[in-house]
C-alpha cells in the first residue's frame, strides 16, 4: 500500500471489516497481517497502512485486554503485537503498548493456568522485544513484578520451550539492569528446588551468567545448590558442579566447602525418610539408591575436581576432616558410586600430601591399604563387611581448624 487515495481507502476498510467482523474474521486479518509483515522496520509498516498502523495496533491491544482470559485467537494477538514491538524505529509502537498498560497484561498472560504453553512462550517473546528497547523498559518490566512472573513461569511450565523462553528473559533482564540484577540473582535462587529437573537445570546454568553481573555471592545459594546433588538427573548434576567451581572465586568458598564434607556423611534422619518419588505411582519402578546416597557421591566427585584444580582449597577441605568423611563414604555398602568416587578422591590426597597418606594407612591397616593403592577405583568390589566397617569407624582427624565439623 502506498499513501495514496487508494491506499487511504484500502485501509479504512480494513479497519471497518475489523470492527465489524467475528473472531474468525479478525483472525484471517491477523495471520495476513502476521504472514506479510515479518521482520518489517517501523517506517515499512506505516507504509503498509498509508501512515495509519498506530489505528491497526490500538485494535489488537484493545482485543487482546479483553480476551485474553479465555484465549481467543491469543497467539495470533501476540504474534502480531511481536511485529509492532520488535521493529527498527519503531518506537512509537512501544510507547503506545506501554501506555494502555502492556506489560500487565503480557504478565497476567504468563500466570493463567488455561493458557496454552505456547501463548505463554509468545508472551514472553514480547516481553523480550520490550526488554530489549533499553534499560528504562527493563526497568519497568521489573517494577511491574515481571521476574517473579517470569521466574513462577519457568518454575511452573511443562514445556521447554516456554521454560527456555523465561530462561533467557531473566537473563536478559539481569544484563545491562544494575537496578534489578540482584532481584533477578535472588530469583533464580528461589528456582534452585523447583519441582521441575528442566528448571533446575536452567537455573542453575542461568546462575552462571547473572553471578558474574552481580560480582557477589548469596549465602543464600549454597543449600539448596548442595542439596541438588541429590538430583537423579545428570544434566542437573553437571549445571550444578560447574557452578559450585565457580563459586570457589567468591566469600561462600568456606561456606561450600563445609556444606560437600558434610554430604559426605548423610544425617541420620534423611536415611530414614523415604523419598517421595518412591511414592510416585507415575514413576517407573526402579530400585534407585536413596537421594542422599546421590548426594554423598555427587559430594565426593566434586571434592575431587576441587581438590585437583587448586591446592590451598585441598589443604583447607583436609582441615574440614574431609578425609575422615571421604572414608566414612567408602564404606557405604549400600551405594556402590558414593564407594568409588570418595576412594578416587582420597588417592589423589594421599597421593599429594604426605600427613594424608600417613593418616589413612593407619587407619586402614596395611591389608586394606594396599588394596585400596593398587585399585582405588574399584576397591569396593573386594573389600569384605569387616574391611568397611573398618573405613566407617575410622578416627582420622588431621590437625588444623575444622570450622565446626566436630
Amino acid at each position: 500500500m502506498s499513501s495514496t487515495g487508494p491506499a487511504i481507502s484500502s485501509v479504512n476498510s480494513l479497519l471497518s471489516e475489523w470492527d465489524k467482523g467475528s473472531k474468525v474474521v479478525r483472525a484471517r486479518i491477523l495471520a495476513d497481517f502476521v504472514n506479510r509483515n515479518q521482520a518489517k522496520t517501523g517506517p515499512e509498516l506505516e507504509s503498509e497502512f498509508a501512515q495509519a498502523a498506530s489505528l491497526f495496533l490500538t485494535r489488537i491491544t484493545a482485543w487482546l485486554r479483553l480476551s485474553y482470559m479465555v484465549g481467543t485467537c491469543l497467539n495470533l494477538q501476540l504474534q502480531a503485537l511481536t511485529i509492532f514491538l520488535s521493529a527498527s524505529s519503531g518506537h512509537k509502537f512501544l510507547a503506545e503498548f506501554l501506555e494502555v498498560g502492556g506489560v500487565l497484561t503480557l504478565l497476567e498472560i504468563l500466570g493463567l493456568k488455561q493458557a496454552k504453553e505456547d501463548d505463554k512462550a509468545q508472551a514472553l517473546r514480547v516481553l523480550m522485544c520490550i526488554a530489549n528497547s533499553g534499560r528504562k523498559y527493563k526497568e519497568l518490566i521489573c517494577e511491574s513484578y515481571g521476574i517473579r512472573a517470569i521466574a513462577e513461569c519457568l518454575a511452573r511450565s511443562r514445556s521447554e520451550e516456554t521454560q527456555e523462553c523465561a530462561r533467557t528473559a531473566l537473563q536478559t533482564l539481569a544484563q545491562g539492569n544494575p537496578k534489578f540484577e540482584n532481584q533477578v540473582y535472588k530469583g533464580l535462587i528461589a528456582l534452585l528446588p523447583a519441582s521441575s529437573p528442566k528448571a533446575q537445570q536452567m537455573a542453575a546454568q542461568t546462575l552462571r551468567i547473572v553471578q558474574k553481573i552481580v560480582g557477589q555471592a548469596n549465602p543464600s545459594i549454597v543449600d539448596p545448590l548442595v542439596t541438588l546433588l541429590k538430583s537423579y538427573h545428570l544434566e542437573v548434576q553437571f549445571e550444578v558442579i560447574e557452578l559450585i567451581k565457580d563459586l570457589m572465586e567468591y566469600d561462600v568458598q568456606d561456606q561450600l566447602l563445609l556444606s560437600l564434607v558434610s554430604a559426605l556423611v548423610p544425617r541420620k534422619d534423611e536415611l530414614l525418610k523415604r523419598p517421595e518419588i518412591l511414592d510416585d505411582p507415575s514413576a517407573p519402578d526402579l530400585k534407585r539408591p536413596l537421594p542422599v546416597f546421590i548426594q554423598q557421591a555427587s559430594a565426593a566427585k566434586v571434592i575431587g575436581i576441587l581438590v585437583k584444580e587448586s591446592r590451598p582449597i585441598a589443604e583447607k577441605l583436609i582441615q574440614l576432616r574431609c578425609v575422615h568423611n571421604l572414608m566414612v563414604a567408602m564404606g557405604n555398602e549400600d551405594h556402590a558410586d558414593s564407594q568409588r568416587q570418595a576412594s578416587i578422591t582420597l588417592e589423589y590426597l594421599a597421593s599429594t600430601f604426605t600427613i594424608v597418606n600417613e593418616n589413612i594407612r593407619e587407619a586402614m591397616g596395611d591389608v586394606l591399604y594396599q588394596l585400596f593403592m593398587t585399585n582405588p577405583e574399584s576397591l569396593y568390589m573386594s573389600m569384605n563387611p569387616v574391611q568397611a566397617d573398618v573405613l566407617r569407624s575410622n578416627k582420622v582427624n588431621i590437625p588444623g581448624i575444622a570450622y565446626g565439623m566436630e
